[in-house]
């Protein structure tokens, strides 16, 4: 709470000082707020050219419709097909944070369901499933008219799993786990029909499949592995993803070494404005660190914005981010659990 109260204060401070609260609004002037709030995840990755397109992960989109939800997933079906897409793939709203809503779809009567539980008239991505398992939320900043940016944060993520010993239930590992045992309630109800199973010794079970700090996903910071090489990959990239200033990728890649050298990783997702410098959810990182690197995220919004506005972009009011908001919210309680 203390965190963010600071957070607002320093907001209203930037914005007596260039005389607009609304500048982050234009940070990303190709982006909608700038990906404050109720940003499409589908309108972002549209903006990227040719070339940055070879690093997208492919997917497709579908707005729910008050077809039946068979019929639409027979339509989807070969929506994906034409794309050269199969299962598996995982499905997730266009709008939304935080991982909301996220599931791994592995056939045509998931997809069936997880349709029926989407809200009509909401537009999800159905997306490849990435080739790789490590995971990573890389924080990119360039200012406006500069011709290289910086990583401002690398985060590994790691996903929550427990390790069968033999004689021990589901259920049981679960609790018995000091960090699953927290979350106990999520994990039980995602698999409760596996919570009677006894895993082998050393069988790894898998908890969430979503890299989610609200689903126990664990974050570790990854500011070691910052290298010239992979910024310089990124710059190359957004070099071809037009008003792309500020933000977090989020990536799966091969392994460290190749992510250092700028090789071998998808990009899942582009974040905008509203997005966290993620390593300040390693359990190593104190309080002060997470004071220091937001008040360092708002700084940089202010002086992007500032810049931006002084090239023409017009600042939206905070009435617009305001019902931006309640839409995102009314949204997010109607989707699908999060795997």
């Amino acid at each position: 709470m203390g965190v963010l109260c600071t957070v607002a204060v320093q907001w209203v401070w930037y914005g007596l000082k260039y005389r607009s609260l609304g500048l982050p609004l234009i940070a990303n002037p190709t982006i909608s707020l700038s990906g404050m709030v109720g940003e499409s995840k589908d309108a972002i990755l549209s903006l990227a050219g040719d070339q940055a397109k070879q690093w997208i992960l492919p997917y497709v989109a579908w707005e729910k419709s008050l077809f039946p939800h068979e019929t639409q997933a027979h339509q989807a079906l070969a929506k994906l097909h034409k794309a050269g897409l199969r299962f598996p793939i995982v499905a997730k709203p266009d709008l939304g944070c935080r991982g909301a809503g996220v599931r791994l779809v592995e056939n045509k009567h998931e997809l069936e369901e997880y349709l029926r539980l989407f809200p009509v008239g909401a537009k999800l991505i159905l997306q490849e499933k990435a080739p790789y398992n490590a995971e990573a939320g890389v924080f990119y900043v360039r200012y406006p008219g500069e011709a290289k940016g910086k990583i401002f944060s690398l985060t590994l993520k790691y996903n929550p799993l427990v390790v069968g010993d033999g004689k021990k239930t589901l259920a049981e590992l679960i609790d018995d786990d000091p960090r699953a045992g927290k979350l106990s309630h999520l994990y039980r109800t995602r698999h409760e029909d596996k919570l009677d199973v006894v895993l082998d010794k050393g069988e790894e079970f898998r908890l969430a499949f979503a890299g989610s700090h609200s689903r126990g996903a664990i974050f570790r910071n990854g500011a070691d592995y910052i290298t010239d090489a992979l910024t310089e990959k990124l710059d190359e990239i957004f070099n071809d993803f037009p008003g792309f200033h500020y933000g977090r990728i989020d990536l799966k890649f091969r392994d460290i070494k190749s992510l250092m050298l700028g090789k071998d990783f998808v990009m899942l997702e582009v974040n905008g404005a509203s997005s966290e410098a993620a390593h300040i959810w390693d359990r190593n990182a104190s309080l002060k660190d997470a004071f220091t690197t937001l008040l360092d995220q708002y700084r940089m919004l202010f002086e992007i914005g500032d810049k931006q506005r002084s090239a023409g972009c017009s600042v939206p009011s905070l009435l617009d981010l305001y019902k931006a908001w309640r839409k995102e919210k009314a949204l997010v309680q109607h989707y699908p659990s999060t795997d």
